[in-house]
């Protein structure tokens, strides 16, 4: 996508999020705003979680460590327009190494977003999103205790450079019912990696190419709890001095339910080098299969994970993110409604011909 065209894109998000606050006030004479002082209306709710780990491997982080405590709050301001936002506080690490650093904790706003709702089919918001690039960076955010699983798979793994987890801009996003396969579409422009491409441009786009992407997902209703759909992604990354093209084409395939739930993904990234004109790609999938117990065992949830990261030793941009092959068999005992405690075993791989390494994890994770 051209700088030109970008920027032409951009002019029609900001017309359309102004159309839309200028409907506002014509709809409230229909149906008049609740008293004055209702809004905004704001709720805060919150997740963390604490760990414990022992592996093989003498560069993880051994013993007790602390997840991140993470605060989500949404505000509505009027009946089209909503404020949501995530902040987030992580244990220090050394950068690159995981290990533990100094005491102490870093502070990040992890979403950010305004959104003004038109109806299902047409919502605009502006702001700090988790890209809509795969399923799980969008169902599950911050707070462990939202997935099954302990972590997040490696291709989607905060802090990762496989996949941009963050995006800052404008998205525009509906759903349309569509003889019953209820299609859901997102579409954005806006700063996508930044020189540390692990990283977004919080303050900026890095360059003057801004980022797209398109995202398009269905939920038919003859089979119920069944998701599927696809992304795709384009920027320009700067790296080792040079300005790389990067493609990403993703798609997924989900089981909404508790007995079984099946979630699988694969995702592909293009890099083109801007002076040999050299293409790599590099794929990444996943695949959980997890099962609610029935009865008197209906705490408990198995699950077992199998994932893959492959980079292309060509690959410039990439250089420094390692093959994976990794397993994980766990489970996941609810304590309550609002707290589950969850065991794993994991054998791992990191790059071609290295020895694998295992250990065990446990993790208490919970909302409030």
């Amino acid at each position: 996508m051209s700088s030109a065209r970008g920027h032409r894109l951009l002019s029609g998000l900001i017309a359309a999020a102004a159309g839309l606050t200028v409907a506002v006030p014509a709809r409230a004479q229909d149906h008049p705003l609740p008293p004055a002082g209702q809004y905004p209306s704001l709720k805060i709710s919150g997740f963390g979680d604490i760990n414990f780990g022992r592996t093989s491997n003498d560069a993880d982080t051994k013993g007790f460590t602390l997840g991140q405590l993470a605060l989500h709050m949404i505000s509505q301001l009027s009946p089209r327009v909503t404020f949501f936002g995530e902040i987030s506080f992580s244990p220090r690490t050394d950068a690159g190494t995981g290990s533990p650093a100094a005491t102490g904790f870093n502070v990040e706003v992890e979403r950010m977003i305004l959104r003004f709702d038109h109806s299902d089919r047409l919502k605009v918001s502006f702001g700090r999103y988790h890209t809509p690039i795969n399923y799980w960076n969008t169902a599950f955010h911050h707070g462990a205790w939202l997935q099954t699983t302990i972590t997040r798979p490696e291709m989607t793994r905060f802090g990762s450079q496989f996949l941009p987890v963050h995006f800052i801009g404008g998205l525009v996003e509906g759903s349309v019912p569509a003889a019953g396969w209820n299609l859901n579409y997102k579409a954005g422009l806006g700063n996508g990696r930044s020189a540390v491409i692990s990283r977004a441009g919080d303050a900026g786009d890095a360059n003057e190419k801004p980022a797209w992407l398109a995202n398009l997902s269905a939920k038919p209703d003859r089979v119920y709890g069944l998701e599927f759909g696809a992304a795709v992604y384009g920027d320009s990354v700067e790296r080792l001095d040079r300005t790389f093209d990067e493609q990403i084409v993703a798609g997924h395939f989900v089981w909404h339910k508790e007995a079984p739930e099946v979630i699988a993904e694969v995702a592909a990234v293009r890099h083109r080098d801007p002076d040999t004109s050299l293409v790599t790609w590099n794929q990444a999938f996943y695949v959980q299969v997890a099962w609610r117990l029935p009865g008197t065992g209906a705490a408990w949830k198995p699950y077992f994970r199998f994932e893959h990261v492959g980079i292309d030793e060509a690959d410039l941009v990439f250089n420094n993110v390692p093959l994976l092959d990794m397993a994980t068999l766990g489970a996941r005992y609810d304590l309550s409604s609002f707290a589950a405690i969850k065991g794993e075993y994991r054998t791992r791989r990191r790059g071609a011909g290295s020895p694998r390494d295992h250990g065990g994890h446990l993790q208490l994770s919970f909302t409030f």
